[in-house]
């Protein structure tokens, strides 16, 4: 056992090439998502909840546009700055109504959790594996969450047409 982690950190020493990159703390927030999803899973199962056959377009649409939303205002947004708090620190203003914080510390699992607070592409994952979850333990609750946030990404990209639209006239 104790060859097999030495492995590991080799492997992770010669991937990171000197940079600060925490392979470690990525692995174990892998590991963290995996024992969340099969707890969730073995949840569902054990309350008699099926798999569906498929989901439909709808539902990957909704859930698509409110996993986008969730994502940026999780990782972007200044109001949510408090979550981030702990893991980030703030480097400015971003695209509109954002703002652009970085990973605290170097290495580590405090960056690690600062990169995945700080990355709405990273956040997608887990959120989209919630909803997909969700279709299944509680389907009408989160067809109502991914439908609120689909509605407010739709609404962002009014808003920003309407400002383009004024800034034209």
């Amino acid at each position: 056992m104790a060859d097999l982690a030495q492995l590991g950190r080799d492997e992770a020493e010669e991937y990171r090439g000197g940079s600060g990159q925490p392979v470690g703390s990525h692995a174990a927030m892998l590991g963290i998502y995996l024992v969340l999803l099969a707890i969730g899973t073995l949840a569902a199962r054990a309350a008699g909840r099926e798999l569906p056959d498929s989901v439909s377009v709808k539902d990957l649409v909704t859930m698509a546009l409110g996993t986008h939303k969730i994502s940026r205002t999780i990782t972007k947004e200044s109001v949510t700055s408090p979550l981030r708090a702990p893991f980030t620190e703030h480097h400015g203003p971003g695209g509109p109504a954002e703002v652009m914080d970085e990973p605290r510390g170097e290495g580590g699992m405090r960056h690690a959790v600062g990169e995945l607070l700080t990355c709405p592409f990273c956040l997608d994952v887990w959120i989209v594996s919630a909803f997909g979850l969700g279709l299944v333990v509680a389907p009408r609750l989160t067809r109502l969450v991914a439908g609120s946030f689909s509605a407010l990404a739709g609404a962002d990209f009014l808003q920003l047409a309407y400002a383009r639209a004024q800034q034209a006239a």
